[in-house]
């Protein structure tokens, strides 16, 4: 392509892209180099060398020609100017006043921008969900931050969601156009004419991956060899008496690494877990299988430094105080005891043990899990079972784990009467 301006290049025609802007060389006078793709949408070469987006509206039906200049070439990309430039034709065709039309468009805000408004209003949200959500948008849609939120179209949005799951896998994919899709969604991005480009690419076709569901083992199975590669693999107490907490009660991770023994009434015979946000649970019962482990983890809570003697599982490395992670004991625990083994898959197996073994009902399992209840009015709410109503049946599940654990034990079997 010529791009030099003679007597027929002020009707040059071409696709507007970064080389071929860049290509535009500077006359006597100024020029513009339409695009093909939008009609009435282009480049302005001045003498200088200095260039500018630039586009051709009439304002209403019929109304005169007219020309308004988008930004200067540098301040946005060629694709972004380009669908400011058909926004302003759009507005303008409506009868909407040029110059009004063309701060509606300009006012519309960048990803960063969405981006930052999201995060302030989420007040409530965890630490670790800020650290993923923002690791998330750097990490996936970094190069995006500085569009405005009209130039993403739902090609983009298909284009995007492959090359993530095609170089980080289908879990990344999901979670940043889940987060994407959430940006356009008010308070963030209030703008009437604005659409939901991630909505867009689900209505014309384009699909979440399906989470896959991990398969597991009956209890039965999987205990006992978990069992054994703990007893194998794990060497410090503290950790392999969480993780036997866990599997007698089926915690969630951070419920029971963060136990403090402010939580736990002995007399009672009761105990509360702290969640994610701050609050702490309604009271669960100990179990017989509970009070040994506490009664061991009290034995030697005296020797840490103060920093570490209010948590029941304490940490010598952690800033916190108390155990912050056991993940890097998963893979020697799994092929030592020759199942599978994952922090979740310990309460899977708890509810597994709970409703399918014994049969017990649906809002009590709830209420030992804190969790939401299943099955609606029906199966009756968490709240309405008391401490007392939860002994017995904390008890039954409590042993039938501790006998299936047992069962393959070439080593003394758990002992939970603390004499």
């Amino acid at each position: 392509m010529d791009a030099t301006p003679g007597r027929r290049v002020a009707k040059l025609r071409t696709e507007l892209t970064i080389p071929a802007i860049e290509a535009l060389k500077p006359a006597a006078r100024p020029w513009i180099a339409w695009d093909d793709k939008v009609t009435g949408f282009g480049v302005r070469v001045q003498p200088s060398g200095a260039k500018s987006f630039v586009v051709n509206f009439r304002a209403g039906k019929g109304g005169p020609l007219k020309r308004m200049v988008i930004a200067r070439v540098g301040e946005m990309l060629p694709g972004q100017a380009r669908q400011r430039a058909r926004a302003i034709i759009e507005r303008a065709a409506r009868g909407e006043d040029p110059e009004r039309a063309r701060k509606a468009v300009l006012a519309v805000p960048t990803l960063e921008e969405v981006f930052e408004a999201y995060m302030a209003a989420g007040e409530d949200r965890s630490p670790r969900t800020v650290r993923a959500y923002r690791y998330d948008m750097k990490r996936y849609l970094g190069d995006w931050l500085s569009r405005p939120l009209d130039s993403i179209d739902a090609e983009d949005v298909k284009d995007r969601f492959e090359r993530i799951t095609d170089n980080h896998g289908w879990s990344p994919a999901n979670r940043a156009m889940s987060l994407l899709r959430s940006l356009y969604r008010k308070p963030c991005a209030d703008i009437e004419s604005l659409h939901n480009p991630v909505s867009l690419w689900l209505a014309g076709g384009g699909r979440f991956h399906s989470k896959p569901r991990r398969q597991i083992s009956s209890p039965s199975e999987v205990l006992p060899r978990w069992r054994a590669g703990i007893e194998a693999e794990v060497d410090n107490a503290v950790i392999r008496d969480a993780l036997y907490f866990t599997m007698f009660t089926g915690l969630l991770r951070e419920e029971a690494l963060t136990l403090n023994w402010d939580y736990i009434d002995s007399a009672a015979r009761t105990f509360r877990v702290r969640h994610a946000r701050g609050t702490l649970s309604a009271e669960l019962p100990v179990t017989a299988q509970l009070a040994a482990i506490l009664d061991r983890r009290h034995a030697e809570c005296r020797r840490p430094p103060p920093r570490r003697r209010a948590w029941v599982f304490p940490s010598q490395t952690s800033a916190s105080g108390h155990l912050r992670e056991t993940k890097h004991l998963y893979a020697r625990i799994s092929e030592t005891g020759g199942a599978k083994f994952w922090f979740q898959g310990m309460r899977n197996c708890y509810l597994a043990v709970a409703e399918r073994d014994l049969v017990l009902p649906s809002s009590l399992t709830s209420r030992l899990l804190n969790r939401a209840p299943v099955g609606g009015i029906a199966a009756g709410h968490p709240e309405d079972w008391t401490i007392d109503q939860l002994r017995e049946p904390a008890q039954r599940i409590a042993n039938m784990i501790e006998e299936l654990m047992n069962a393959l034990a070439p080593q003394p079997a758990l002992a939970h009467d603390p004499q």
